[in-house]
C-alpha cells in the first residue's frame, strides 16, 4: 500500500466525537489527520458547554506536542507544517446558547466554529431528524442563522429535520453542511439524506461530509472500508466531487453508556433509535487506520485530484468561505 499521497495530502475529518484523551490524539497522528471537527457539546447547557471548553483548554496545554487549536484555515496549514492535528471545536446542538443570541459570539471567540442547528429533536431553533413533526426554522432560528453567518460559524445540518434543513439552506448567506451523513438511496434511515436533499444543499453552495458509521451503511457492521468509499462515490455522482468530504463520526473509546446518552432525547428521556452492533468498517476500525481510506480510494481508481479534494481540500475551501480566513 502506498502512503505517499496520504502523507502529502491535507486530511480533514468533518466530525469526530471520540472520547478525547492522549491515546486518541496519538492515534490522530498515526492516521495523519491534519484537522478534525471535534464535538464538545451535544445536550449540554451554557454552563456545561463552558466546562467542555475548559476541558479542551487543558488538552491544548497538556498535549501541545500532538494537537493545536484551529481558529482559521491558516491554522490548519500550520498544523500540517508542524506535524500536529488541528482541533476545530464544534457543537452538535445549539442547547449551549440556551435562548441567548449573544452567546454565539462568546463561543466563537473561544474557537467554536462549527455548530449543528439541532441534535435529533426540537430546540429553540428548529427540529431534529427524529421529531414526528418538523415545523421548520423558528423566527429565533432565522436570527441565529444570520448571526452565525456574521460571525463565521458553519451551520451543520446532519441531525436536523428535513424542513428545518431546507429553511436553513435557504436562509444562510454562506455555505452550510451536512458534516456527517450517508445517502438514504443506499439505506433508508431517519439520519440519512435523500438524493433530493443532497442535491438541494449542493446546488446552493453547501457541502456534504460522508460518514462511515456502520448502522447507516447498507452492510451494517459487516461493512469494509471499500463499502465506505462506494458510499462516498455515490454522493459524488449526485453532487460532484468538489462538494464532498470526509466526516467519519468516529466514537473511539466510548462504550454502551455513551450511545444510550446520545440516543435519548436531551440525553435522558425517551429513546429515539437503536443502533444495533456498532463496529467500524473492517480496514478502518480506528483513527490510525486513515491511510487505509486513501489506499481504498486509489484502489477504486480515483485520480490524485479527486482524492486530495475529498480527503481535505474541499473542506478547507468551504471553511475559508464560512470563516472568512
Amino acid at each position: 500500500m502506498s502512503t505517499s499521497l496520504h502523507e502529502r495530502a491535507l486530511v480533514i475529518d468533518g466530525l469526530n466525537i471520540s472520547r478525547f484523551d492522549r491515546a486518541v490524539f496519538e492515534d490522530m497522528r498515526r492516521g495523519g489527520i491534519t484537522a478534525a471537527n471535534c464535538t464538545c457539546s451535544i445536550w449540554e447547557n451554557f454552563r456545561d458547554s463552558m466546562d467542555q471548553i475548559v476541558h479542551w483548554q487543558r488538552h491544548f496545554r497538556d498535549h501541545a506536542d500532538l494537537i493545536t487549536q484551529v481558529f482559521t484555515t491558516a491554522d490548519i496549514h500550520r498544523a500540517k507544517a508542524e506535524g500536529k492535528t488541528g482541533i476545530i471545536l464544534g457543537w452538535q446542538n445549539l442547547s449551549g446558547i440556551e435562548d441567548r443570541l449573544e452567546y454565539l459570539g462568546l463561543f466563537k471567540a473561544l474557537g467554536v466554529s462549527v455548530m449543528q442547528m439541532a441534535y435529533n429533536t426540537q430546540n429553540w431553533v428548529g427540529s431534529g431528524c427524529y421529531e414526528k413533526h418538523d415545523g421548520g426554522l423558528s423566527e429565533f432560528g432565522h436570527e441565529v442563522v444570520a448571526e452565525m453567518n456574521r460571525l463565521g460559524i458553519l451551520c451543520d445540518l446532519s441531525h436536523v429535520g428535513a424542513k428545518t434543513s431546507e429553511d436553513v439552506i435557504r436562509a444562510s448567506s454562506k455555505p452550510v453542511a451536512y458534516t456527517h451523513c450517508l445517502p438514504a438511496g443506499l439505506k433508508a434511515h431517519p439520519r440519512n439524506k435523500s438524493d433530493a436533499q443532497l442535491r438541494f444543499i449542493a446546488e446552493r453552495g453547501g457541502f456534504v461530509g460522508v460518514t462511515m458509521f456502520t448502522p447507516f451503511l447498507p452492510q451494517g457492521a459487516k461493512a469494509v472500508v471499500d463499502d465506505y468509499v462506494a458510499a462516498i462515490e455515490y454522493v459524488i455522482d449526485l453532487v460532484g466531487e468538489e462538494q464532498v468530504g470526509i466526516g467519519t463520526d468516529f466514537t473511539q473509546g466510548w462504550g454502551p453508556e455513551f450511545f444510550d446518552w446520545i440516543t435519548r432525547d436531551k440525553g435522558r428521556t425517551r429513546k429515539l433509535t437503536e443502533f444495533g452492533e456498532i463496529l467500524n468498517p473492517e480496514g478502518f476500525r480506528t483513527i490510525g487506520d486513515f491511510p487505509n481510506l486513501t489506499a481504498a480510494m486509489e484502489r477504486r481508481g480515483w485520480s490524485e485530484t479527486r482524492n486530495r479534494r475529498v480527503m481535505g481540500e474541499n473542506w478547507l475551501r468551504v471553511l475559508r468561505e464560512v470563516w472568512g480566513a
